[in-house]
């Protein structure tokens, strides 16, 4: 049974690979269109919170990105994967809110806005 655990260890990590910042174009094409989708749809019901549902998405992907990572890189190395504690979830979160701080600013910079911000001209 190891050969499955190692195949679902490789597709948590693929997975995971795919949702974390670990790399420009990961984060360019993956991250940031699943966050402006999440604020698109956030912003349809109260337009306020497009900024903050921003953030809460791209925060998302990127958390759960490195969990998963993690899982499977411990599931192909490991006989049983270890645990996810207090220190990983902390460095996990600080190398997000480095890749937020420049999506805030593209938002303030006005390159990023709710999808109706785009047709009206503003």
């Amino acid at each position: 049974m190891a050969w499955k655990r190692k195949i679902t260890g490789g597709l948590l990590a693929v997975v995971g690979f795919m949702l974390s910042p670990l790399s420009w174009w990961n984060d360019l094409l993956v991250n940031l269109p699943l966050a402006l989708a999440f604020a698109w749809l956030v912003s349809l019901v109260y337009k306020p919170a497009f900024t903050v549902a921003l953030v809460v998405g791209y925060w998302l992907t990127n958390v759960i990105g490195f969990v998963l990572l993690q899982k499977g890189a411990e599931a192909i190395i490991r006989d049983k994967a270890g645990k996810y504690g207090r220190r990983e979830l902390l460095r996990d979160v600080g190398i997000s809110l480095v890749y937020t701080a420049v999506i805030v600013a593209l938002v303030k910079v006005g390159v990023l806005k709710p999808i109706e911000g785009y047709f009206s001209g503003r």
